[in-house]
């Protein structure tokens, strides 16, 4: 816990000085930079204006972010997913950012002096949200950690403390996400500047989910946790999800196009007038550039697959147009062309994976140019390898007009309302609960954007390819849903690691593309179908995964060498 020692530069001081246009009514230098931070709703404002950051919210990454899964790949395996890691020796937890919000909390009081509650509880939800989010993190990373409310010093004896059990720190994010959702605005506001009380249920919604099924599934393993009790989480999650869903604050995004909406959204400009993304960031030339954080190129970037690829394993997923898995289903046109497996498909299939026959660049003078040009100079140079075949066009705005190498203003989408939909419908799904009705109103909104059948709770086509034969057919089509509808966002890793699943979907497979036959070029292994195998070679048994171990992050062994009340985690002793 060392980081949490680091002396943080409090430069926000200045700011306030800074206003102070007659040098004499400047602070005095003696005054402690507490006393200068905190004692007005702007300076709150100003401290809390730090954790708005990369760190918190990544920006809506080029070519997707599911490569730590079975959904995409890159040109090298993947080590978490390879077992390939190495214990930590040296470094730190990072409590960095514990201890920076546990400053705010320590002090913010001081606005009380001359300041109603109603002046500054926005910030004070913000506040606890970034601790709820903070943990959340932390959670993730190792399991159980320490939960720490205070600032602490060198002398303090909570330094020495062991690792709070991962239910209570679950308990403690819960509980710090209850007050957010409390202080917070429950405005929707334009979803580009503050967090409001939506948001907070939104992440509060994921923490249950997250843990509800970690308790559930890890059961009986080392990541276990004593006196399990998942179905309170799964309670939490579905109240937190329904309460947003119910507010009808926010919907999902159509224009009535089930052939293009979907990709449309990912590849708007604006987010502000947008009825499904709740949270995002503005790059602005006139307002962020210059500021230390603004590398942003995706629609220029996505012009190439540049090595990042779908895999086949998502591919399949997709079902047809009547609501069936392709499995045994008259429907689908099989593997032969990418063309002829998008036939018949979830139109979320080809907007989320280029076709040959769909709009790659749109230039200055409207000229078009299609897929199937890139698609004729697949893999044969480095920026056009694609190491599945599987171009990802989702997140992509063909017209160059916008595209810019290093000021690009794509937004960043960061939280949208469908994942609410997807949380309320699994939680209710393992609760044993969901039912018809509450399908219309989460999975149905979002199939209905693209055209695609209902799913009926009494009539689920059984498929043998279901990635999870020992569960039931709901909670299989549900988990089909949300790993369709969030493709290539981020999710997948988590919802691996939550299900324990890496031993059905990972261990001793490879990420597999499709035929090679379609391609003039090709650097990469074929297996014996056919089928690109780009990994073939580096992993010719597959992923190496640790089940025992690579679920979570090892603690560093520097860390536990000053607190011997730390235990490592699971298979990294």
């Amino acid at each position: 816990m060392k980081r949490y020692f680091v002396i943080i530069t409090l430069f926000f001081a200045l700011l306030n000085s800074a206003c102070d246009k007659d040098f004499l009514n400047r602070r005095p230098l003696d005054a402690t930079t507490s006393d200068v931070i905190f004692e007005t709703p702007d300076q709150l404002r100003t401290y809390i204006n730090t954790f708005y950051n990369s760190a918190m919210f990544p920006k809506y990454a080029n070519h997707g972010s599911d490569f730590e899964s079975d959904n995409q790949v890159s040109g090298s395996p993947n080590q978490r997913l390879q077992g390939t890691r190495t214990i930590a020796t040296t470094g730190t937890i990072g409590f960095g950012n514990v201890r920076k919000i546990n400053f705010f909390f320590d002090n913010y009081r001081r606005v009380e002096k001359n300041y109603t509650l109603d002046e500054y509880k926005q910030y004070l939800g913000e506040a606890y949200f970034f601790r709820g989010l903070i943990y959340f993190n932390l959670m993730q990373s190792y399991g159980d950690i320490q939960i720490l409310t205070k600032t602490l010093t060198t002398e303090s004896p909570e330094l020495y403390n062991p690792r709070d059990p991962r239910n209570e720190v679950a308990d403690f994010i819960i509980d710090q996400l209850d007050s957010a959702a409390m202080y917070l605005t429950a405005d929707k506001t334009s979803g580009a500047g503050r967090i409001n009380r939506w948001i907070a249920l939104l992440i509060q919604s994921r923490v249950a989910l997250y843990e509800g099924t970690w308790e559930k599934y890890h059961n009986g393993t080392p990541f276990g946790v004593a006196d399990a009790n998942p179905d309170k989480y799964f309670t939490k999650a579905v109240e937190a999800a329904e309460e947003l869903i119910d507010a009808g604050i926010y919907s999902i995004y159509s224009t009535g196009n089930p052939t293009s909406d979907y990709r449309e959204l990912f590849a708007q400009l604006d987010f502000s007038a947008n009825s499904e993304v709740m949270f995002w960031r503005k790059y602005d030339n006139n307002l962020t550039q210059g500021d230390g954080d603004f590398t942003n190129d995706r629609f220029f970037r996505m012009e190439t697959p540049s090595n990042k690829s779908i895999t086949k394993q998502l591919a399949d997923a997709y079902l047809c147009t009547d609501g069936r898995p392709i499995s045994g289903n008259e429907l689908f046109s099989g593997y032969n062309t990418l063309a002829s497996e998008a036939e018949n498909r979830d139109p979320r299939f080809y907007q989320t994976i280029a076709t040959p026959d769909q709009i790659w660049k749109i230039d200055a003078n409207s000229d078009t140019t299609y897929w199937s040009d890139a698609y004729a100079q697949l893999n044969s140079k480095a920026d056009m390898n694609a190491p599945s075949g599987y171009i990802i066009q989702k997140g992509y705005n063909p017209n160059l007009v916008y595209h810019v190498q290093q000021y690009e203003e794509s937004p960043g989408m960061i939280y949208r309302y469908a994942e609410a939909l997807l949380n309320f419908a699994e939680a209710k799904a393992e609760l044993g609960i969901l039912t018809q009705a509450d399908i219309d109103k989460s999975i149905k909104p979002l199939r209905d954007r693209v055209g695609m059948p209902n799913l009926l709770v009494d009539d689920i086509a059984t498929d043998p390819n279901w990635d999870f034969p020992t569960l039931s057919p709901l909670i299989n089509e549900v988990r089909r849903e949300r790993r369709v509808e969030l493709a290539a966002e981020g999710y997948r890793w988590d919802d691996i690691a939550r299900w324990a699943a890496a031993d059905e979907l990972i261990v001793g497979t490879r990420p597999k593309g499709f035929k090679a036959s379609q391609i003039a070029k090709n650097p990469f292994p074929v297996d014996e179908d056919g089928f690109l195998d780009p990994l073939k070679n580096a992993m010719p048994e597959g992923y190496g995964f640790k089940v025992g171990r690579d679920y979570l992050n090892s603690i560093p062994i520097s860390e536990i060498v000053l607190n011997d009340n730390l235990t490592q985690n699971p298979g990294w002793e």
